[in-house]
């Protein structure tokens, strides 16, 4: 079970943002002036400035999250999101403490619904694991021993974009064309804005999701999935009426 979890973000990052954009026209705009605004000025202002088209701004409010059990599969696609800060669980650090198949590996339903490969995917992962066990017990460093693992292999990873990067993210995660598992990844993260108030509204002013919410339309044409952006637009308009 992938768990994603929002730890940490800008202060205020609403009234951040929306003091961020005042610089460009208000004449009274100071340092001082950050503590003045409220949510009266933000969503006088926020919306409007956004829907011209103005996002640099969102780049002064940044989000920390904290992302376990995904597979190293994940994580690869994760990280080409280059305009972001990334933390993950060290094979070279830390020995694998292997339990069971499913703790230990991400299995894609898919295997899981043909038996005789899911027989053969989990004895060769068993296999993988009692070669690596046995690797670092004759000495040899874990950070060797760890070229035996599949990239199944559960990991654990905190990452901390700007808003900016996130919606860009999202476009392309959140599309039911995105591989399955880093799209589940993706909707977590956006569900865990979606839960907080301080947060929620920008969700709809930025279209902080899919390609085909920011867009009005599906770009991917004659690929799209059949009902898919019908689905995807029920889930995206269900997040924003969230209340815990």
């Amino acid at each position: 079970m992938v768990k994603v979890k929002l730890v940490n973000y800008t202060p205020k990052p609403l009234e951040t943002i929306t003091w961020a954009a005042l610089i460009s026209y208000w004449d009274e705009w100071s340092t001082e002036a950050f503590e003045n605004v409220n949510k009266a000025d933000v969503e006088k202002h926020l919306p409007k400035i956004l829907g011209y088209g103005h996002e640099s701004i969102l780049e002064h409010a940044t989000f920390t999250f904290a992302i376990e059990g995904c597979s190293r599969v994940c994580t690869h696609q994760l990280v080409r999101h280059r305009i972001a800060s990334y933390t993950q669980q060290s094979q070279r650090y830390t020995v694998l403490n292997p339990k069971n198949i499913e703790e230990t590996f991400v299995i894609p339903e898919s295997i899981k619904k043909n038996k005789a490969i899911y027989e053969k995917w989990k004895k060769f992962m068993k296999d993988a694991i009692d070669l690596y066990i046995e690797t670092y017990k004759s000495g040899i460093h874990q950070e060797d021993a760890r070229f035996i693992l599949p990239q199944a292999v559960r990991t654990k990873i905190v990452v901390t974009m700007n808003l900016r990067e996130l919606k860009h993210f999202f476009g392309l995660r959140l599309c039911e064309r995105a591989q399955w598992e880093i799209r589940e990844v993706a909707w977590k993260m956006l569900e865990e804005l979606a839960k907080r108030e301080d947060i929620r509204p920008i969700i709809k002013w930025a279209k902080l999701g899919p390609r085909c919410i920011q867009l009005g339309y599906c770009p991917e044409k004659e690929l799209m999935p059949p009902g898919c952006f019908q689905r995807t637009k029920k889930r995206w308009n269900d997040l924003l009426n969230v209340t815990k």
